[in-house]
């Protein structure tokens, strides 16, 4: 771990200064490489097939050093039952993985499929495309000077963190869960709140074991920074109303998450909340009329 540290040129927290300054923003020639992997997004249909991508020497390279950071990282901070999906999760640690790599083996598992995106994807698209068993993944891979943090899902982050998660049965189908729920609203704002469940549960959520917080959610899974940083958030205990009114940033990390007590909780808190969620289920719960942008 800290050999890593001394050859990246990132902060303690493994980031670089503030979400706008990281250079993957300002880096022309890492943003046209970016951007036309990102466009291959454009029109896709949910479950189509789609071509992978030629990977440099230097983007496997970026690959190496998050992996060979983070798989010590999951061993000492995860929590179990993401450290079991770990174990059957088929990803490489010498080389970034094809799409349809890793596909087969979450279908065999689970039932889900990784699916296209160039980026961050609308509610109604994403969230509901997991009830049938698929997750949106981009292919572009974060800028290689800040290799331990990105501003941005990335590759690493979707088939890294959510490859993981979709290795495992039990929590492959809160993604369901949530994505039946999607699929059951027709407002933005009832989809903006199942998203801030999402987020603070499948992306950032905790798990408390032997007395203390453990990573669950993708987003730390993915985030050698981010995965035990508890000194800089405040981490209470696992409330969806609460969750359902928190905002959230997409760059930058979190100043506020929830921890279940056990993964059984989770599944249950999830689960309870999902099941009688429609429409009106701000206005029911007094949730607080919610700003749709995200930073």
């Amino acid at each position: 771990m800290s050999t890593v540290r001394k050859q990246t040129p990132v902060s303690v927290e493994g980031r670089l200064g503030r979400a706008n300054e990281h250079p993957g923003r300002h880096d022309q020639d890492y943003r046209r490489r970016r951007d036309a992997l990102a466009a291959r997004a454009e029109n896709h249909r949910v479950g189509a097939p789609y071509a992978g991508v030629a990977y440099t020497e230097d983007e496997h390279r970026t690959w190496r050093t998050v992996h060979d950071a983070l798989a010590p990282a999951h061993r000492t901070h995860a929590c179990r039952e993401v450290l079991a999906a770990g174990e059957a999760a088929d990803i490489p640690a010498e080389r970034i993985p094809q799409h349809a790599e890793i596909t087969p083996g979450l279908r065999t598992r689970t039932g889900f499929s990784l699916t296209l995106a160039g980026g961050v994807v609308p509610n109604e698209r994403f969230l509901g495309a997991m009830e049938h068993g698929y997750f949106h993944a981009v292919q572009f891979v974060r800028h290689p000077a800040v290799p331990l943090y990105t501003p941005e899902p990335d590759v690493l982050h979707d088939v890294f963190g959510h490859g993981i998660h979709l290795s495992s049965p039990g929590i492959a189908e809160l993604y369901r869960v949530i994505g039946r729920a999607a699929n059951r609203v027709r407002t933005a704002e009832a989809l903006d709140i199942l998203s801030r469940v999402y987020w603070y549960t499948l992306e950032y959520g905790l798990i408390t074991e032997s007395g203390g917080p453990k990573a669950f959610g993708a987003a730390l899974l993915s985030s050698y920074g981010e995965i035990a940083a508890h000194e800089v958030r405040e981490v209470r205990e696992l409330d969806l109303c609460a969750a359902a009114s928190t905002q959230y940033r997409i760059s930058g990390y979190q100043s506020v998450l929830f921890a279940a007590r056990s993964f059984s909780h989770l599944e249950d808190a999830i689960g309870g909340f999902c099941a009688e969620f429609d429409d009106d289920t701000g206005n029911r719960l007094g949730l607080p009329s919610l700003p749709r942008d995200r930073q």
